[in-house]
């Protein structure tokens, strides 16, 4: 059974998203505050994170800073603050996912399981051995899930991971961020691209010599994003 933290101030909302969860089979937590959420955040063993933005003690942006720089857990930012900056800011940190404010609680437990299921199957105990791509001084170790720029480490979130590798892995290929939204994060985007765009920035900022002339992943102005070999 997966285990899920919420970590979210307003009871009657956790209270509700924890009874939905549970009748789709999953063994929910509850925390109230920012910084207990963090402590039992990197002390326990979740599967997945429900962070709400605004939170006591410390807010969601630190807290999911916190948690990213030891786990790789998925985590699912939900806030009621609508501004696009507030969004590229969470994903930038290092969220999954951007959920505003009110949403139908049967959308979350459908991204919640959407989650789950593409970072079990990524990070499985069915894939090859030394399931390497190599591109241009690009090493990207699948099995491993570790990247490596001209021998040099880089530290990737699940989901830039899992952005770059499918993109090497279909070089010269254009894909719309449309595209991209449904084979990473699989759902729709429901209008929503934005996470695309910064977790495109980020990685961009992890391979590139220089960013504002990207020599792996090309933008294709009004279509999308390819990856150059």
């Amino acid at each position: 059974m997966s285990r899920i933290l919420i970590i979210e101030d307003e009871e009657a909302i956790a209270d509700l998203e924890k009874d939905y969860l549970e009748l789709s089979d999953f063994q929910v937590d509850i925390e109230n505050t920012g910084d207990v959420g963090l402590k039992r955040a990197l002390t326990d063993d979740y599967d997945l994170i429900i962070l709400d933005l605004m939170l006591p003690g410390i807010d969601g942006f630190e807290v999911c800073k916190k948690i990213r720089e030891e786990k790789n857990v998925p985590i699912l930012m939900v806030s009621a603050k609508k501004d696009d900056i507030d969004k590229i800011r969470g994903l930038g940190l290092g969220a999954d996912d951007y959920m505003t404010k009110p949403f139908s609680p049967s959308e979350l437990v459908a991204r919640v399981k959407a989650h789950l299921a593409r970072y079990n199957r990524l990070v499985g105990t069915n894939e090859k051995k030394n399931d390497v791509v190599e591109i241009r001084g690009i090493k990207i170790d699948k099995t491993a899930r570790r990247v490596y720029i001209d021998g040099e480490e880089k530290n990737f979130t699940t989901k830039e991971f899992d952005l770059l590798t499918f993109l090497a892995e279909n070089p010269n290929h254009v894909f719309t961020k449309e595209e991209l939204f449904r084979e990473i994060w699989d759902m729709d985007s429901i209008g929503d691209i934005a996470t695309v765009t910064v977790h495109i920035k980020k990685i961009r900022e992890k391979i590139e010599y220089d960013t504002a002339n990207p020599q792996y992943i090309e933008t294709i102005w009004g279509v999308g994003y390819r990856f150059k070999v």
